[in-house]
């Protein structure tokens, strides 16, 4: 048991057995209504710790005494967290071996990956601190081969190694790449096993280079398998051809020297990147593995706003408030190579924080002026921060942020939903998707959660990976968001958008979905026996009704009899259960399976 440590339960689930490097320990027992404290106080303010210079604020570069992964101490059970909110449900990431919750650590800055090939796969990286008592990282990841429904946590990357600020990709085939830093090189790591083994890692360059930011060419074109990349420093880009093997020398290009920023190939295999100052340059051969790149820059945006201060205040008092985002449509439809920016943005007057969007329908040359996405009244003094924007195959668009609306408190934060189905133009009412958390408890040695976080979009959907703390610590959830009422597998925004649905009141919800009349429903009945899952309806509701059955965000339809009666059932559950009759949210019914 070399270098390892690892925690089972005994069968009664009285005491916990902690088995180190050599001689095994014993916990004292765990009552089975304790709950931890992440600290002495849980509800006690965390301790200020002044923000560093430079921007990536590590202090202590080399891994503990002890690199192996910390005591973890647990409740009784101690499940991971399954949270649903507006029918939408939220998953830890960073589980133990057997899915519980990892106590005294801390995860944070997720990005994610999804396979092209097979969706069922899915990578998401963090920063992952083995305790709170150091702010010493390492490349964390969780995987996920059932579409985010469950997740294994198989440790790091590189343990005892310093990793930081990783960003994932998965080209054409289904190859996953996992980017991180440390403060001597910037390294790559590549699995062709959907993040079941991982070769050793290829060095990009022998230096610290902050913030760094890739993208990989998925066209058909001759740059399909480019890997593209953007950081901090004077020369802030650097490209492979050969799928992460080998990389040009660095150059400059026409960005900040810090860009904070985002890169993104468009369906002609054209790169475009930006900075936190809003600019965007564009390359027309950089896919070309024959010629030296070039750059030149199109255009500054203007978003209605400044790049938040760093550090950001409030929300993040260590971090940062915002990332640009800069992403292209590949749809075949008429909004077909589109670029898109947003951010989170210091908008002039009272609001602190606005998320703000802007179109170019000329390769970047030209742009839209900006839209405000979150629409809680201006001058609310909200923080809307975090802003993240991805784009569906249909060309919907899809954006997440951190929202404080609601809470009236800055430390205080939800995370809230809007698309767009017409490129920009308009978007949907705001939709909360995920419960609030503090955002300032938790801290692993720093004041902040992170400065990211991460969002992939595919038919159904927003799939978004981010950091919360309702264990009262800062771990990393997965939430599919796909609002997808008749259970058709499809976004219920471009169901509209296409014709397949009607929507008389122009309310975004279908108009087979619409008009649930929840005081009908005399009984929504959920049990599950020998791990089927039944829910079952009886109603005053007419034969024919279609009504939306949601059970941790896997959703059936049901068809009402004549007796207005149905019934829908899951096979193979096991663990806690949220099932929610879509429209009617006081009928939230919880079910244990196994």
């Amino acid at each position: 048991m070399s270098g390892k440590r690892s925690v089972s339960w005994s069968a009664a689930c009285g005491l916990l057995v902690v088995f180190g490097f050599a001689t095994p320990v014993r916990a004292a027992a765990v009552p089975a209504s304790a709950t931890y404290l992440a600290s002495a106080d849980r509800d006690a303010p965390a301790t200020l710790i002044p923000p560093p210079s430079p921007h990536e604020d590590a202090k202590d570069r080399t891994a503990p005494a002890t690199p192996a992964k910390p005591l973890r101490r647990t409740t009784c059970p101690p499940p991971a967290e399954f949270l649903t909110v507006s029918g939408f449900t939220s998953v830890q990431v960073n589980v133990d071996e057997n899915g519980f919750n990892i106590v005294d650590d801390a995860a944070n800055e997720p990005s994610i990956a999804i396979d092209p090939t097979n969706p069922d796969n899915i990578i998401i990286g963090w920063r992952q601190f083995d305790t709170i008592d150091s702010d010493f990282r390492q490349a964390g990841y969780g995987v996920s081969h059932d579409r985010g429904r469950t997740w294994v946590f198989p440790g790091s990357l590189a343990p005892g190694f310093f990793g930081s600020d990783p960003v994932l990709a998965a080209d054409a085939d289904g190859v996953f790449y996992y980017m991180s830093i440390d403060f001597s090189e910037c390294r790559l790591f590549r699995s062709f096993t959907a993040g079941d083994t991982w070769e050793d890692y290829v060095q990009i360059v022998a230096a610290f280079r902050d913030k760094e930011w890739f993208t990989v060419d998925r066209t058909d074109g001759i740059g399909r398998g480019n890997l593209y990349t953007i950081w901090s420093d004077t020369n802030n880009f650097t490209r492979s051809t050969d799928g992460g093997l080998t990389w040009m020398t660095p150059m400059r290009i026409p960005l900040g020297t810090s860009p904070w920023g985002t890169i993104v190939v468009d369906p002609d295999g054209v790169v475009y990147a930006c900075d936190r100052g809003f600019n965007v340059v564009r390359s027309f051969n950089a896919q070309d593995p024959n010629q030296q790149p070039e750059f030149t820059r199109t255009a500054t945006v203007d978003l209605g706003g400044t790049f938040p201060p760093y550090p950001g205040g409030a929300p993040n008092p260590g971090g940062l408030l915002a990332q640009p985002w800069i992403a292209t449509d590949h749809s075949t439809g008429p909004s077909r190579g589109n670029v898109y920016l947003l951010c989170s943005v210091n908008p002039p007057g009272e609001d602190t924080c606005d998320v703000r969007f802007a179109r170019s329908t000329d390769q970047g040359a030209t742009w839209t002026p900006s839209i405000r996405v979150n629409d809680d009244a201006p001058g609310a003094n909200a923080y809307q921060w975090f802003g993240a924007l991805s784009v569906a195959p249909s060309g919907r668009l899809d954006a997440a942020w951190y929202d404080t609306r609601t809470t009236q408190d800055d430390g205080q934060s939800e995370v809230f939903y809007a698309y767009s189905t017409d490129a920009g133009d308009t978007w949907s009412p705001n939709v909360r998707v995920a419960p609030v958390f503090n955002s300032r408890i938790g801290w692993p040695r720093q004041n902040k959660i992170g400065d990211y976080i991460g969002a992939i979009s595919d038919a159904a959907g927003m799939n978004l990976a981010y950091a919360a703390t309702y264990n009262g610590e800062q771990d990393v959830y997965f939430v599919h968001i796909a609002p997808d009422c008749n259970g058709n597998g499809l976004h219920d925004g471009d169901d509209i958008a296409s014709g397949r649905s009607r929507d008389a009141d122009h309310d975004g919800v279908p108009d087979e979905c619409a008009g649930v009349d929840c005081g009908a429903i005399d009984t929504f009945k959920v049990v599950c026996r020998n791990g089927v899952l039944k829910a079952k309806v009886r109603s005053s509701l007419p034969e024919g009704t279609l009504l939306t059955i949601d059970n941790n965000g896997d959703r059936l339809t049901m068809t009402l009899d004549a007796d207005g009666r149905g019934k829908v059932k899951w096979k193979q559950q096991t663990g806690a259960h949220t099932v929610s009759l879509l429209g009617c949210p006081n009928l939230d019914r919880e079910a244990q399976c196994g």
